[in-house]
């Protein structure tokens, strides 16, 4: 299974984030399948790459609850209208 997940980058105390897809059975700094963006949350900037993102959601990739949440907030799921449902925990 594809996941889009953050994959650590960058020094100490200042991280950026990639957002990648990659294997479940992968770990954090692993090998991914193709880099779709990055989240700087120093700066909190965020650039996605819409045509990899909606190709990897089209096939199946499941994205992360962090991601998830990068990419609601930049309103991606409003504009390009991608039915997808995430059960998220209720706290």
């Amino acid at each position: 299974m594809v996941k889009l997940r953050l994959k650590r980058c960058g020094r100490k105390q200042r991280a950026i984030y990639r957002i990648v897809a990659i294997d479940v059975r992968s770990r954090r700094e692993g090998r991914d399948l193709q880099k779709v963006g990055f989240y700087d949350p120093i700066k909190n900037q965020t650039y996605s790459n819409v045509s990899a993102i909606l190709y990897f959601l089209e096939k199946g990739a499941q994205p992360t609850g962090t991601v998830y949440d990068i990419l609601r907030k930049a309103e991606f799921f409003k504009e390009f209208r991608v039915s997808f449902d995430k059960k998220r925990k209720v706290q």
